[in-house]
């Protein structure tokens, strides 16, 4: 068994689902998409997965409950901007510690910790489970990204080669996740975003119209209905059996991802995840254009 192997199988053995990355890198390998869907616990296809390549690991952060916050070093010649450009300011670390010191809390963890391939650090913290949070890219400081719904981490074990330099993924400190503290939490949570009118999908006036008018009035209410747990396969399934008929030329595609979209976050979802996931049903249904000729129905929220 290969380290990866073990790797994988270690974190889906703490509840983490997990992925293959490409060999040598960050990302999944060609042709692998809907990871955070696909991403799993299930050892016989961990080992399956990994028989096949020596694959990096990644943790689907979401699905894991987990939030990751990712402490970067400077490249060379990068330096903070105005706003982190102060004394003691040279990393993620620093802006981190500086950011708990303003918070009131510690900046030392007994929590998950990971060492990243050029020298910066792995946070992991248990998300709170009444928010989907999402991820985000520096907005809460200078060198720091978050890792949580939509996102993913290099687990350890793998080993990462890129132009500036190759380095392993390795654990600092085995403790289980922390709760994320609720002042970081509170810089996280993503402002409300206000309420839009829904997208108008226009339907032009033929012997189809009040048929393609109920078909998708009839899935956004099936999307509506989508209970926790099965909201983002719902909008997949509702995406897919829409994909047909934009497929065939009988529903705006423009209007009708708007429109799905808006419904997904509607659900919670953030809109990187419901953007996603619809392109992907329209992928999908798109394997079978749904011309209004033939006499198949919709088959709401379960596009295989």
């Amino acid at each position: 068994m290969n380290t990866c192997t073990r790797y994988a199988l270690a974190a889906a053995a703490r509840g983490w689902p997990v992925f293959p990355l490409a060999i040598g890198d960050k990302a999944p390998p060609e042709g692998f998409t809907d990871w955070e869907q696909r991403a799993t616990r299930d050892p016989r296809r961990i080992r399956a997965w990994w028989r096949r390549a020596p694959f990096n690991v990644g943790i689907a952060t979401g699905p894991a409950n987990l939030l990751v916050i990712d402490l970067d070093i400077p490249k060379p010649g990068q330096h903070p901007p105005a706003e982190w450009d102060l004394p003691g300011i040279r990393s993620g670390a620093d802006v981190f510690a500086l950011l708990c010191r303003r918070a009131g809390i510690p900046a030392e963890f007994d929590t998950f910790r990971v060492q990243t391939r050029r020298g910066g650090t792995h946070l992991y913290f248990t998300a709170p489970p009444y928010i989907r949070l999402p991820s985000t890219n520096g907005s809460l400081g200078w060198l720091i990204d978050t890792r949580a719904w939509g996102g993913y981490v290099v687990a350890p074990g793998s080993t990462v080669t890129l132009p500036d330099g190759t380095g392993t993924y390795t654990v600092l400190h085995r403790a289980a996740p922390a709760p994320l503290p609720p002042s970081l939490f509170k810089l996280l949570q993503p402002a409300p975003i206000p309420p839009k009118s829904p997208v108008h999908v226009p339907i032009p006036d033929s012997r189809h119209s009040a048929y393609l008018r109920a078909a998708l009035e009839r899935e956004l209410a099936h999307l509506a209905a989508a209970q926790p747990g099965q909201r983002n396969r719902t909008l997949f399934g509702v995406s897919a059996a829409l994909g047909e008929l934009i497929a065939g030329g009988a529903l705006p595609q423009q209007q009708v991802q708007e429109r799905l979209e808006q419904a997904g976050v509607a659900l919670g979802l953030t809109l990187a995840e419901a953007a996603r996931t619809v392109a992907s049903g329209f992928r999908h249904g798109a394997r079978r254009p749904r011309r209004l000729s033939t006499s198949r129905t919709l088959t709401s929220g379960r596009a295989a």
